[in-house]
This record gives C-alpha cells, structure tokens and sequence, in this order.
C-alpha cells in the first residue's frame, strides 16, 4: 500500500502543463555573408556531337617503371565537331568527369589485342591532350565483355575512315596555297630584277658625267 501511495499519477492536466512550458525554437535564417553568382563551366564539347558512347576501363602504359597504370573508368565517346566534321576520342572519368583520354583518330592508329584478354585493346598515340600537353602515349582499354569490344573496334575504324577523308581535303588545300605563294614569288621575281636594272641605267650617266667633270 506504502508502495502504490508513493507513486505519482500524470494526468491529462499535467501533461498539458508540461506541453505549455515547452518553447517551440524560431527558424533562424542568416545571410550568406559571400554571395556566388552562377557560373557556366564548358567542356568544350558543346560544339561536339556524340556519334558514339560505351563504359570501359582505361590504361596508360608508364615506360620508365615498365608497367600499366589505370587511368580511370567511364564513358569512352567519339565526338564530331559540327563544322570541321574531324572526330575525337574522349574519356572522363566518373564523378570527377577529368578527362583521362583526348585524342584525333588518325590513319596511322592500329587496335591490337591485349595479350591474355578477348576484351581489351592497345593502340600508340602520338598527340594525347588529356593533360593539357600533346604527349605520345601507349594507352589500352578494357570492356565488360568480348561483343563491346569488337563493338567498340568496329566504330574505331569508321571514325578513322572519316577522318582520312577530311585530313586528306586539308592536306589538299594546304598544298594549294603553297603553290599560289610558289607562284605569285616566282611572278615576283622578274619584275625586282627589271626594277634593279633599270636603276643602274639610270645610275650610269649620272656618274660618267660627274667623272667627266
């Protein structure tokens, strides 16, 4: 009985009670004291169409220590620009989207298969820029399966195929501004050699009378 007399009941009065004494905390909001404004990162790839995507795993062969070293996994893409029509390869890496691969597909490129794997290739770059600086690297690439693979092989070559094609229409046009400048030089040349004679002509008399003199 001690027990039970000792024991306090709460009651629906008291819990209001207790309810009431609790303060509800204001929503405080304070000013940034440094406003960003938005800013619009490019990629330079806005230009670019995408012609082809698939995920692999890049390597980047290191000559000095003789060994592969991983250069990130994502999305291996072929982008077109959409006014010189020249096709790149370019790899990001995920998350960080830091490009690990950025590179023309030129005639001079070969896919060979990386020993021991139906799913991997190797090629030599002679002008990577993923690191800001044209550098000739020895790169392989890696897929989930043997069919991405030669998936991959086969667009690798159609983007070489287009790109021999336009390399060839500059290398054209290279060519035939040389010869306009051969030719306007070799137009050039007479008509110095006619003002040179002309000059001492005229110089001739001049002197033979003041000797004269």
């Amino acid at each position: 009985m001690a027990e039970t007399e000792s024991k306090q009941v709460v009651t629906g009065s008291s819990k209001g009670t207790e309810e009431e004494d609790v303060v509800p905390s204001p929503e405080i909001y304070f000013d940034p004291v440094i406003k960003l404004d938005e800013v619009e990162v490019k990629t330079f790839e806005e230009d670019e169409d995408v012609l082809f995507k698939m995920r692999a795993k890049l390597f980047r062969f290191d000559k000095p220590l003789k060994e592969w070293k991983e250069r990130g996994t994502g999305d291996v893409r072929f982008l077109r620009h959409k006014q010189t029509k020249k096709v790149r390869l370019v790899m990001r890496r995920d998350k960080t989207h830091k490009v690990c691969a950025n590179h023309y597909i030129t005639s001079e490129m070969q896919l060979s298969p990386n020993v021991g794997s139906d799913r991997s290739w190797v090629w030599n770059v002679s002008a990577d820029v993923s690191d800001g600086e044209a550098k000739s690297e020895t790169l392989a690439i890696r897929f989930s399966n043997t069919e991405n693979a030669n998936t991959f092989k086969e667009k690798f070559y159609e983007m070489q195929e287009l790109n021999s094609e336009i390399f060839k229409k500059g290398d054209e046009k290279i060519n035939e501004q040389d010869d306009k400048k051969v030719d306007v030089k070799s137009e050039e040349e007479p008509k110095e050699k006619s003002e040179e004679k002309t000059k001492e002509t005229k110089e001739t008399p001049e002197n033979e009378t003041k000797e004269s003199k």
